[in-house]
Order: structure tokens, then sequence, then C-alpha cells
């Protein structure tokens, strides 16, 4: 059996429970397309709107929009308003959206071995050992 949380037996059914709530309370807050390719492309520093729609490939102005105002809520990304002619408003990760970090590594990391993974079967299914 596959080792889930570290642990080599079942879980408990409030365990279970437990885990499932907390792994649907990440994703409510991370989950989708585009939230964490936000976050990535915010690391390098903050961005204005534009300049954030251009570095993220296929994203729409209005999903853009919706995913920050999420992840504002969810206190990730501080929406930085500088007044005056014209306005400026630039996007910065919060101290908060540190604590991703480790999810990040671990999500750059499988999803490297995954892409390995599925080119090696599509090389292996175009070339069947006969």
């Amino acid at each position: 059996m596959a080792k889930i949380n570290n642990c080599t037996e079942l879980l408990s059914p409030e365990a279970c429970s437990a885990n499932l709530m907390a792994v649907g309370d990440a994703l409510y807050a991370i989950g989708g397309k585009w939230k964490l390719r936000i976050i990535v492309a915010l690391k390098t520093g903050s961005k204005r709107f534009n300049e954030l729609q251009r570095s993220i490939e296929g994203i729409s102005a209005k999903a853009l929009a919706a995913e920050l105002k999420d992840l504002e809520l969810n206190g990730f990304v501080h929406r930085r308003v500088f007044t005056g002619t014209p306005v400026v408003v630039s996007y910065e990760l919060t101290e908060y959206s540190g604590t991703l970090g480790e999810v990040l590594d671990a999500l750059s990391s499988w999803g490297r071995m995954h892409r390995e993974t599925i080119k090696k079967s599509m090389r292996k299914h175009k070339n069947p050992v006969v």
C-alpha cells in the first residue's frame, strides 16, 4: 500500500475526514488553473496588471482580475495603488505567500518528473518493440 502522509497504516475515519478537509481548504485557496502561476510570476517582484498578464501565457484580463482578487482575499497578494497621473496599480506577494515555498517546490519537482514519465510513455508507445 502506498504511504499516505508518511503513515503505513490506514487512516482512521476522523483522520481521513480531517485530511480531506485540509486538502479542500488548500485547493480552495490556491487551486485552479491560474493562482499558482500568478504567484510564481510574482516571485520575481511586483508587477503591474498588464505586465503580469503578458508574463502568464493564455490568461485573459477577466480571469486575471478575478484570480488576483481571490489571492488578495486569501492573503497571498497585496494590491498597491499609486495615486497620480496616471494611477498605477501593482501587485506583489505578501510575506504569507512564502508559506507556499515547499508546496511550489514539490509541485515543480513532481511536474518535471510527470512530464518525463509521460514523454517516456509516449516514446514507448510510438516505437513498440516487436
